[in-house]
């Protein structure tokens, strides 16, 4: 069954619409290729059938970000990590075309990881760059800084990756990125959203300059399948 709004599970909204050709399914249960995204989602009303499917997508004793988690894990399960996170909204964000922002494509993906490697903004691998549309910022020929499109709930579009390097923080670039995304996004009639992490107070001050709003709190959960399930 669906999320009351699309913003309730986004993960699983984004994998049976925008994302379905991406979506590895068994049951209700969604998943997105390993190299792409490391989401897993139940339907917002599970079963405990649903948790049986994600046993079998996700393997004993796989390690996986579960989204869309409502009550308590099934008897073995373990929570391996929860971290308190936010969720806002930019329906006031209209957006800014940026003109030194560079469409990223496949032959950026080694420079693409190598900054996310140095920056931690969160997931990103080999193939996320198949979920939307990622651009970057060079200086000197080198990727600096970057923002793209992630989850894409029916109406709704993720800003994600958004991260600069070190050297060149200070300057603005971060903020150009996230308007220059939402741009495409509202270009599409489509509205930005984004995910951080509750205790980072200087991004969320940084979203809230730019208009995004907060919607709901939320909890990022990693969970551990049991390594035997009897069935």
């Amino acid at each position: 069954m669906s999320a009351r709004h699309p913003l309730d599970n986004p993960a699983w909204e984004s994998l049976s619409g925008a994302h379905a050709h991406l979506a590895e399914r068994r049951g209700a249960v969604l998943r997105y290729p390993p190299d792409v995204a490391p989401f897993l989602a139940l339907p917002s009303e599970s079963s405990p059938a649903d948790w049986d499917d994600v046993a079998a997508l996700a393997g004993p004793g796989a390690v996986v970000p579960v989204a869309g988690l409502a009550g308590a894990l099934p008897a073995g399960w373990q929570v391996e990590l929860s971290v308190p996170g936010v969720q806002m909204t930019g329906a006031d964000v209209t957006g800014v075309h940026d003109d030194e922002a560079v469409l990223l494509g496949p032959e950026d993906v080694p420079e693409m990881l190598d900054l996310v490697a140095r920056t931690q903004p969160g997931p990103f691998l080999p193939r996320t760059i198949e979920l939307g549309a990622y651009l970057g910022i060079r200086r000197g020929g080198a990727l600096v800084a970057m923002a793209g499109e992630r989850l894409r709930p029916r109406g709704w579009t993720e800003i994600s990756a958004v991260c600069t390097d070190d050297a060149f923080r200070g300057q603005g670039l971060a903020t150009r990125l996230v308007l220059a995304v939402a741009a495409g996004i509202r270009e599409r009639g489509e509205t930005p959203f984004l995910h951080t992490l509750a205790d980072n107070t200087t991004a969320i001050r940084l979203y809230e300059t730019l208009g995004f709003r907060l919607r709901q709190t939320t909890t990022f959960v990693v969970v551990r399948v049991p390594t035997y399930l009897a069935g």
